[in-house]
């Protein structure tokens, strides 16, 4: 399966297994956006990873770790 910005939700679970160290509610969104990347099932444009798609992404996370 590859992922692409729309699956906010997988991509939350995917960074909290990833990066279990990191409190999602501190992360900025150069770093979001770079770690989303990274991901190894990841492939969408780069560019339509704005801001609204980070948030709810960073959001999303937020409610994975708690």
């Amino acid at each position: 399966m590859s992922l692409k910005w729309i699956d906010v939700l997988e991509i939350a679970i995917q960074l909290a297994e990833t990066k279990p160290d990191v409190d999602p509610r501190f992360v900025n969104f150069v770093d979001l956006h770079t770690w989303v990347l990274a991901l190894p099932d990841f492939s969408d444009d780069p560019q339509r990873g704005g801001e609204k798609v980070l948030e709810a992404i960073q959001a999303a996370w937020i409610e994975e770790a708690d």
